[in-house]
């Protein structure tokens, strides 16, 4: 079984937060693959599927983000599974908006999540890193985090959790750096296409031929010239 868990906070009032972006991926997933309602048990909301023949565990900690790491691990030891068959989907403030990586192992980064997970899992847990930005101030870091997507980021955000739940199946194969070049693939800005090459100017015409002027000899006789040339000749 593979435990695929979105980070963030519950309750309608942190929805859509920043720090909600990983719950944002799971409820994606779970609508594309049609998983069974959402239930409450291991201190989080839970949901079971399948993705590609694979059973696959959805779960949001009820925990709120700092204590993530209670629910998670509550339910690997339940379902006996190993970290590596264990994403973690969370917000990154040290990525761009948009932009995601994909890892295995390392530290928190000063992620509360991330610090409770390690607390409960080890570190060797999988990790799908969602960027939304730095606000530039570390005092403004708390409100970045907990403060409301903007109507202008859902052009980034629905292309990027929907490439992310679309190639949820190379996430369930561990085929983690396959699913990260498939997902940039299909969220990259389109390249603006080439101008043309401005056509090369038309060679200048050659020159027409010049007629050669034409000579006195050449011009036809009259018939008054004849007639005289014929009276001269019988004299």
């Amino acid at each position: 079984m593979l435990l695929i868990a979105g980070l963030g906070n519950p309750g309608a009032r942190y929805a859509g937060n920043r720090h909600n972006i990983g719950f944002m991926a799971v409820d994606r997933i779970h609508d594309l693959y049609r998983f069974g309602p959402w239930r409450s048990k291991f201190q989080a909301e839970i949901a079971e599927g399948t993705i590609d023949g694979q059973k696959v565990l959805l779960m949001k900690p009820l925990t709120f983000m700092n204590e993530s790491g209670r629910a998670v691990g509550e339910a690997a030891r339940f379902h006996k599974i190993a970290p590596g068959q264990i994403v973690v989907i969370h917000d990154e403030l040290d990525l761009p908006a948009a932009k995601m990586r994909v890892k295995t192992g390392g530290g928190h980064g000063g992620h509360n999540g991330l610090r409770s997970l390690d607390a409960h899992l080890g570190k060797d847990y999988r990790r799908i890193r969602l960027g939304i930005g730095h606000p530039g101030d570390k005092d403004q870091v708390h409100n970045h985090v907990l403060g409301d997507f903007h109507k202008v980021d859902r052009e980034w955000i629905d292309p990027l959790l929907d490439a992310l739940a679309a190639q949820a199946p190379l996430l369930v194969a561990g085929e983690d750096e396959t699913f990260a070049s498939k997902v940039h693939l299909a969220t990259a800005p389109d390249k603006p296409a080439r101008k043309p090459k401005p056509a090369a100017p038309p060679a200048p015409a050659a020159p027409a031929d010049i007629a050669a002027p034409t000579r006195a000899a050449d011009t036809p006789k009259s018939a008054l010239a004849e007639g005289l040339a014929k009276l001269l000749r019988r004299d």
